[in-house]
């Protein structure tokens, strides 16, 4: 038997360049590659990194160089207090949350029952009521002179407090419950969004092994949504971590009022920054929790096809109960504060106008309006110099610029002030010596600093919705028009922003309506008589004159309800192949 022996593969010849070592054609068209692009996007991200980074170095700084016997000090007076009080509410309200926001989840996404699409609407609504300000309507409805002690007493016919027991809500246990109220929406639209997007397979095999529909959440649903609970518990604690005015109008020392009260009622600058270093750690360990919390754990459909959630109907009156325990949330954290504030907006708005409100709406607009064009526009830098540029720098340098929502606005405040107040102080005794002329305070004191601590602060609001804006963009068109002799930069004019401009409007009203309520930073870097509306509510109620504030909480509330009802459009907006969950 003759074997055939095949015939050899012959290889096409090569270049005598590309026969060199190393290939030298190739280094060349990435040579060329690269200088289509110019160096400028990464040294934009690279400047815009450094700014952002400067609060939190500022603060290292300090707290590596502190005054001498400072940390003795803090660690004997202060920290001991503030520490506890802020560990203890941060576990709290984590656990509050996650409880609260995961079974009214469950409950919306997986059942049927009386009155479900309006819940399931009503329930995102406290996250348009800023913490500070749900504080404020608890203290008027529950202090010993509010009408639910006065009715109280009537009723039982007592003469003073040692004659009956009230809950305290001016207590670690008042503020716990409050932040709860207002916060566990970040829980519920994690929460929602995991479940509606979870393999029905996985939760039809659990019952057909005889698991109840509890058993089915704990064993199966709960542990696949384990990464969305995670984040939604870590950005409800990261908003507690900031929070400023309802721990003080409620009588707890945590770490941000401490940082306040150090600063500006015992004039300690350097004892302030300490304990926003102590800040700042903290919020390192909730990131590496909320990691940790995550897990390596991934899970994936193994099938195209999609099906719509097989609802379990609830009938009669376990319906009605069903109904009941999801419009609880929504009741104490949004119906109750927002009666309180219409009352008395509708009593005492001849007051509020002439108390300044006008003036206050007036800066907050402009200054909500200033950061979000900002905001915006260092978006729209960082999201395409990762597009264009992306190289070991830009990448990382731009997931760090985005960390500044992590950052407490007190620590934020600290962090900036001390850097821009020597740049003016060099600036102006440089001028005094060369010209005779003093520029007093150019940026420290100005809303310079403000509007770089809110666009720090709301980066990454922003950034996010916009790389989502271009990421739905064909990488082909970049090509085509690179093509036809367009830069990076008339790209972006003449292409993407058209594109995106969608995309650029909800991430301006979303750094928008967060600037709008921000607090703590506004309250420390605020130029000498500027008011917001912030600042406003925050004046007038610790006067004990919140009547007087409460058209203006209303204003911030009634702003804050449009970004709140598209975010929850966006969750709850179905899953994939399928029709809404």
């Amino acid at each position: 038997m003759t074997s055939i022996a095949p015939e050899p593969v012959r290889e096409r010849p090569k270049s005598a360049a590309a026969r060199l070592p190393g290939d030298p054609v190739g280094r060349l068209q990435r040579w060329r590659a690269r200088r289509r692009t110019s160096p400028g996007w990464t040294v934009s991200v690279a400047l815009i990194l450094a700014a952002m980074l400067l609060p939190i170095l500022t603060i290292g700084w300090l707290a590596l160089s502190p005054e001498a016997g400072m940390w003795r000090h803090l660690l004997s007076t202060v920290l001991p207090a503030a520490l506890l009080n802020t560990a203890l509410l941060l576990l709290g309200v984590g656990a509050l949350t996650l409880v609260i926001g995961t079974a009214a989840a469950w409950l919306v996404t997986m059942h049927r029952f009386p009155g479900r699409g309006l819940a399931d609407r009503l329930l995102v609504l406290p996250l348009a009521m800023p913490t500070y300000i749900v504080a404020y309507c608890y203290a008027e409805l529950l202090d010993y002179a509010g009408p639910v002690q006065t009715s109280l007493r009537g009723f039982l016919g007592a003469n003073g407090p040692q004659d009956y027991w009230f809950p305290d809500i001016r207590s670690l246990g008042g503020a716990i419950w409050v932040f709860a109220a207002v916060l566990y929406p970040y829980v519920y639209l994690s929460a929602r969004a995991s479940f509606v997007q979870q393999s029905v397979c996985a939760l039809e095999v659990a019952r057909t092994l005889g698991r109840t529909p509890l058993g089915t959440l704990w064993s199966v649903a709960l542990p696949l949504a384990r990464p969305a609970l995670a984040a939604g518990v870590a950005l409800g604690l990261m908003e507690s971590l900031n929070d400023l005015g309802a721990v003080q109008y409620l009588g707890v020392e945590t770490l941000s009022a401490s940082i306040y009260a150090t600063w500006l009622q015992r004039s300690s600058l350097s004892g302030a920054a300490q304990i926003a270093s102590v800040m700042l750690v903290l919020v390192a360990l909730l990131f590496a929790i909320e990691r940790l919390a995550r897990g390596r754990a991934a899970s994936h459909h193994t099938t195209g096809r999609y099906r719509s959630i097989p609802f379990q109907d609830i009938e009669g009156w376990q319906g009605y109960v069903a109904t009941a325990l999801c419009l609880v949330p929504f009741v104490l954290g949004f119906l109750i504060p927002a009666w309180v504030l219409l009352g008395h907006a509708l009593r005492h708005w001849g007051e509020a106008i002439e108390g300044g409100f006008w003036l206050a709406v007036a800066n907050s607009l402009l200054l909500a309006a200033i950061v979000s064009v900002v905001a915006v526009a260092l978006s729209v830098i960082l999201a395409y110099a990762t597009r264009t540029a992306a190289n070991g720098f830009t990448r990382p340098a731009v997931r760090l610029a985005s960390l500044g929502y992590a950052v407490p606005g007190t620590v934020l405040a600290v962090g900036l002030l001390v850097p821009l107040a020597a740049i003016d102080n060099r600036v102006d005794a440089l001028l005094r010596s060369t010209l005779g002329i003093s520029t007093g305070l150019l940026m420290s004191g100005t809303m310079f600093a403000l509007v770089m601590a809110m666009t720090i602060r709301f980066l990454a609001v922003s950034l996010g919705t916009v790389e989502a804006g271009l990421g739905r963009i064909s990488p082909n068109l970049d090509a085509a028009a690179r093509a036809l002799g367009e830069t990076a930069l008339s790209t972006l004019f003449r292409v993407h922003l058209p594109m995106i401009l969608p995309a650029l409007g909800a991430a301006a009203l979303l750094v928008f309506v967060d600037a709008m309520k921000e607090l703590p930073a506004t309250l420390l870097l605020r130029p000498f008589n500027f008011e917001t509306l912030a600042t406003h509510v925050y004046g007038f109620a610790a006067l004990e004159q919140f009547e007087q504030a409460a058209l203006g909480a209303l204003t911030i509330v009634a702003t804050g309800l449009v970004p709140v009802l598209l975010l929850h459009k966006a969750v709850a907006g179905g899953r994939a192949g399928g029709s809404p969950g």
